[in-house]
């Protein structure tokens, strides 16, 4: 297994109505500590969610989104969690909570560079 890095994932989903606990898969939150490398993908399906929430909600659970990836980028309008450094980062975006935004357990994998491991995920487990 030489040269091959180790990378966590965590797959990023909209509860609607948390107390029901279905849910839409919408994104990928990836990390690699090797490279110090995150990513966050989204992939909203409206039509969809549009079938759970209406309009008002749907523009919330877009800004809640949005604020995974501009935590991930280190986007400094996106808070002080923004600065923290990167596996920290990732640690805060994959915690357990009971909100309409949540992330999946962490799961791991071997990969030989982390970049475009979220396309494949998201390929496979949302798109």
């Amino acid at each position: 297994m030489e040269g091959k890095l180790v990378y966590e994932y965590a797959v990023i989903r909209v509860v609607p109505r948390v107390e029901r606990e279905e849910f839409i898969n919408v994104g990928i939150i990836v990390f690699c500590k090797t490279k110090d490398f995150i990513e966050v993908s989204i992939a909203i399906p409206e039509q969809r969610l549009m079938a759970f929430v209406d309009s008002d909600k749907l523009g919330e659970i877009k800004q809640h989104l949005s604020s995974f990836e501009n935590i991930a980028k280190g986007d400094e309008a996106a808070g002080p969690i923004a600065a923290l450094p990167v596996p920290e980062r990732f640690r805060w975006l994959t915690a357990t909570r009971s909100t309409v935004v949540q992330s999946s357990r962490i799961h791991s994998g071997l990969c030989t560079q982390p970049e475009g491991i979220a396309a494949h995920l998201m390929a496979q487990m949302v798109l």
